[in-house]
């Protein structure tokens, strides 16, 4: 597995990022401690989670696994490179929610005891807190990375001025400010490259796309469309939509004898500006098609006809829309 920089940072973590958000809701224990274990055997260094995780099973559900999975010892947690996330609602305490101060505090002694550790390596917030003034919550940050509870502070699902807005508040407080921006990627959804992934590239941030394989739309969806009529109605009904793009992209994946899947993955990948795009395999095949996916080069004329099949926004603000 290759390795690159998280950002502007001399962090070496996995050209993929392993998605633990199934692990719990839809993924057993020993199944989600297998496929870890395989996670590492195969190269891959970078886990991410959140404390949200669990959903309807329990939020925290999916932190407390990887925890238990981390006190077998054997190396792991210093084996790896551990994502989380906060800000989601975690009770009905009205506090329990957010980037305040005070959620902040709770919400990172929470995630350490689940995860049975005594610090994180990225702390992520999930998303952006309009109520929450810079001031508040980096001097936060930067208390929890005095008493070395994180080590990096990253973003996810923030727009470009939100990202510019932090990372200028963080330079005047001589913080390193935000190192990763996790944002919903795809071939299906492009919009990030209007000013998401230039605002990324001008701070020096990792890029980390989540869904990358568009929650399953770019899997081959119709090539196997009565498993997915019983396992996944919704995802189908959204497909019949988009029937045609769909269609005409798996065709192309035939034609180059490559699964629509690793097509999709790989397209990811080809991005210079992708740092690591977060795979969330429900099962070992999954993890290991994956990976198999990061050995794939897609020639030009493929990238172009898939840039035709699924047009991005036109390039990047404001020249995409703008004379």
């Amino acid at each position: 597995m290759q390795q690159t920089q998280l950002g502007r940072t001399a962090l070496s973590v996995s050209k993929l990022c392993l998605g633990t958000m199934n692990f719990g809701p839809t993924t057993s224990e020993a199944d989600s401690f297998a496929i870890m274990d395989r996670a590492l055997e195969l190269g891959i260094n970078f886990f991410d989670t959140a404390n949200v995780y669990g959903f309807d099973k329990g939020r925290g559900l999916t932190e407390e696994i990887i925890g238990r999975w981390l006190a077998q010892g054997g190396g792991r947690r210093e084996a790896i490179v551990l994502a989380t996330k906060l800000y989601g609602k975690m009770s009905d305490e009205v506090n329990d929610r957010g980037l305040s101060a005070y959620h902040i505090r709770r919400a990172c002694e929470a995630s350490l005891k689940r995860l049975r550790t005594d610090h994180i390596d990225l702390y992520q917030m999930h998303h952006i807190d309009k109520t929450a003034p810079w001031e508040e919550v980096w001097q936060s940050m930067e208390q929890l990375f005095r008493e070395g509870k994180v080590t990096y502070i990253g973003s996810s699902n923030f727009a470009a001025w939100n990202i510019a807005q932090a990372n200028e508040m963080a330079k005047q407080r001589h913080f390193l400010g935000l190192v990763s921006e996790q944002s919903v990627y795809s071939l299906r959804n492009r919009h990030i490259e209007l000013e998401v992934v230039p605002a990324v590239r001008a701070y020096g941030m990792a890029l980390l796309p989540w869904s990358p394989l568009a929650g399953g739309l770019l899997s081959g969806i119709f090539s196997d469309a009565e498993k997915v009529r019983r396992n996944r109605p919704a995802l189908l009904a959204s497909a019949e939509k988009l029937r045609p793009q769909v269609e005409a992209y798996e065709a192309l994946c035939t034609s180059i004898d490559i699964e629509p899947a690793d097509v999709a993955l790989a397209w990811t990948l080809a991005n210079k500006d992708v740092t690591a795009p977060i795979i969330g395999p429900r099962t070992m095949q999954q993890l290991e098609q994956n990976v198999r996916a990061a050995t794939i080069t897609l020639n030009e004329d493929t990238l172009a006809k898939l840039d035709t099949i699924w047009p991005g926004p036109g390039g990047e603000a404001p020249e995409a829309y703008a004379w």
